[in-house]
């Protein structure tokens, strides 16, 4: 199992506090530190049958410029880019299991889906 983090985050602590105390292993990634790829993000978007939009955190700062940019499949690869160039745009913690599913596991019943 892998998350993706943000250490600073009360949700991705909540998380890696849930995998320790089920015992679970798993692999941290402290995604502000070690950004994801476009072809990555591409990949997590697919497995989460999600657009890159639905994964912005739209409250940050360096979402503004995305308001001006249409939500729709020509514009795909902008809202991307824009993740890959500012991680802290990207929803957090994801978790993907060994069997490829994955979640954002901001609540506890998506969290709970991981666990034991």
């Amino acid at each position: 199992m892998e998350i993706w983090i943000n250490p600073a985050c009360s949700k991705s602590r909540t998380a890696t506090k849930a995998l320790d105390e089920a015992g679970l292993a798993y692999t941290v990634r402290r995604y502000l530190d070690d950004p994801p790829t476009a072809a990555e993000l591409a990949d997590v978007l697919s497995r989460l049958n999600l657009e890159p939009w639905d994964l912005v955190r739209h409250n940050e700062p360096q979402a503004k410029p995305l308001r001006e940019v249409p939500r729709d499949a020509a514009h795909r690869e902008t809202w991307i880019e824009a993740m890959v160039a500012h991680p802290i745009l990207i929803q957090r913690p994801i978790l993907t299991a060994d069997d490829s599913t994955t979640a954002i596991a901001r609540d506890p019943e998506t969290l709970s889906k991981f666990l034991p």
